[in-house]
């Protein structure tokens, strides 16, 4: 359903935009360090979808890594922001080890973990964070931008969190948490600033997507790959005519 969800909501962020938006997808699992360029070449925008447990998470990470270091739109969701958050733990902080407590619960940088009211929890059926939930904006950053507002609800389907426990070492690297739950605390949405357009949410911003109101994450998400693919364009023009 929510892969199904995300193809709508391109085609709703694409009529918004004036464009059509052609996907390539790409099974995570066939993804590596050696073929992440080859796997992903021509793309101008890179979302990494969701998902449950380990199967995939080697390929997200890389994907995330590529889009990240080659400056490419990037739009992560729920699984995917979780992967986005373990990429910059190991390749910017450090933290070679870091992972999240779903995939290996006794790493020694849970960057993400297990929510707190989760602990307890024995009998899974049911239990999991669902429905909508507040977001607070940080104004000025890319997520207000595209909400134009600053308190917006979205729907949640997950058990583990970002680790609030790093965030100043996440901020001070330049990973920026941008959107929380004001009750909780809980961290909502990642953004890293110094990027053409990079963002990732723990929700699930596909479910909420329509003809008539396309989602506008989605909708800034598409405006920057067009962007992107204007200046790529511009820059092998120009690499042709110097040749």
């Amino acid at each position: 359903d929510s892969y199904k969800s995300i193809a709508e909501s391109f085609i709703h962020a694409g009529a918004a935009n004036e464009t059509a938006v052609n996907i390539l997808w790409v099974h995570s699992e066939e993804v590596n360090s050696r073929n992440v360029a080859k796997k992903l070449e021509g793309a101008m925008g890179i979302l990494v979808a969701p998902g449950f447990g380990s199967r995939g998470i080697d390929g997200k990470i890389e994907a995330i890594r590529y889009a990240r270091e080659a400056k490419i739109p990037f739009f992560g969701i729920c699984l995917g922001m979780q992967c986005a958050v373990i990429e910059f733990a190991r390749n910017v902080l450090g933290y070679a080890d870091a992972h999240s407590t779903e995939m290996k619960e006794y790493t020694a940088h849970p960057v993400i973990s297990l929510m707190a009211e989760q602990k307890a929890v024995t009998h899974k059926g049911g239990t999991m964070r669902l429905g909508a939930y507040a977001c607070r904006l940080e104004k000025g950053s890319l997520a207000y931008k595209a909400y134009s507002k600053d308190l917006v609800e979205e729907r949640h389907r997950h058990r583990f969190e970002f680790n609030n426990i790093y965030k100043d070492q996440f901020e001070k690297a330049g990973l920026k948490c941008t959107g929380h739950n004001p009750e909780s605390g809980l961290v909502e949405i990642v953004e890293i600033p110094d990027h053409p357009w990079f963002v990732a949410g723990q929700f699930h911003p596909e479910y909420k997507s329509t003809v008539a109101n396309p989602h506008p994450l989605f909708v800034a998400f598409v405006k920057a790959v067009l962007e992107y693919s204007k200046v790529e364009v511009s820059a092998q023009d120009q690499i042709h005519q110097d040749a």
